[in-house]
């Protein structure tokens, strides 16, 4: 399990991230890894640390673009942090580092879908309310929508863990819902 606390990745997040959408993107795939620590991972005991590593999956590519992921790895190897570093170095594919954890296959299927369906939630009038797999999955094939989503590494994650992808579209959405109006993604017409 993970030595360092959420309020330290936390700290280091905030200290090389500056804006609200990658912040919240942070969030956003914390608190879908936690989901997928106790549907696919080794459960309540890993939730923290499955947190911490979508947490901190992104931290240096605002500031460090062309050496991303390397920094926020090094930092995490710095500290002894070998599963979450191993995880980050892994949560894209074209990097060529092999899956070797539950873990390294979630982030990977949580990270751009988990953005994916954030920008979905933000063009309907009740956000996450009442999104479901199927609009997802029908925006997914429209390559002009949130075009920067890369559609393999979505496929690919989903089918390294094992699931259906529709399935594993619900359990983010879950994941998303008590956090709203944290992510944004609440909607227009919510509260007014």
């Amino acid at each position: 399990m993970s030595s360092i606390t959420r309020e330290e990745a936390w700290e280091q997040l905030t200290a090389w991230t500056d804006t609200d959408s990658l912040r919240r993107h942070a969030r956003a795939v914390e608190v879908t890894m936690q989901s997928a620590a106790l549907v696919y991972g080794p459960g309540e005991e890993a939730v923290e640390a499955w947190g911490i590593a979508g947490m901190l999956h992104d931290a240096d590519y605002e500031k460090w673009p062309e050496e991303h992921p390397n920094k926020i790895v090094a930092w995490l190897r710095e500290r002894g942090e070998e599963e979450l570093a191993h995880a980050i170095s892994a949560h894209y594919t074209q990097w060529g580092v092999p899956y070797e954890s539950a873990m390294d296959k979630a982030l990977l299927a949580c990270d751009e879908l988990t953005g994916f369906i954030m920008a979905c939630c933000y063009l309907r009038p009740d956000g996450v309310a009442s999104i479901k797999p199927k609009s997802v999955k029908k925006k997914l094939k429209d390559k002009k929508f949130a075009a920067g989503v890369e559609r393999h590494e979505v496929s690919e994650g989903a089918r390294m863990l094992g699931v259906d992808l529709g399935d594993h579209i619900q359990m983010l959405i879950d994941a998303l819902k008590p956090h709203a109006q944290e992510l944004g993604i609440e909607g227009k017409g919510a509260g007014a």
